[in-house]
């Protein structure tokens, strides 16, 4: 059975940075494209960060330039290292394959205000 498990979220002020990572197991963590995606209250859940399995890298307009997207095949994990946090970026994060293959992990809440 696949776990994704999401962690490093908190609060951070405007300008800060956190990293996220996402340890996952019960499969070939290897093969697949990750993401990031998030969610706020009332909305959906929006893909941010992808990296595929060679290790390209594609993100959201509304984090480009500011967010880094990483993976680690050995420890079946994926990152992601946000900096210059905006309040907007405010949301739970959780990964998964992109496109959507697995269930969701509980996620990690990012809270960023001053």
């Amino acid at each position: 059975q696949v776990q994704l498990v999401e962690s490093g979220g908190g609060l951070v002020q405007p300008g800060g940075s956190l990293r996220l990572s996402c340890a996952t197991s019960g499969w070939i963590f290897s093969i697949y494209t990750m993401g990031w995606y998030r969610q706020t209250p009332g909305n959906e859940r929006e893909l941010v960060a992808s990296v595929t399995r060679a290790g390209t890298t594609n993100y959201a307009d509304s984090v480009k330039g500011r967010f880094t997207i990483s993976r680690d095949n050995a420890k079946n994990t994926v990152y992601v290292q946000m900096n210059s946090l905006k309040p907007e970026d405010t949301a739970v994060y959780y990964c998964n394959t992109a496109p959507i293959t697995q269930p969701w992990g509980q996620g990690t809440l990012v809270t960023v205000s001053s």
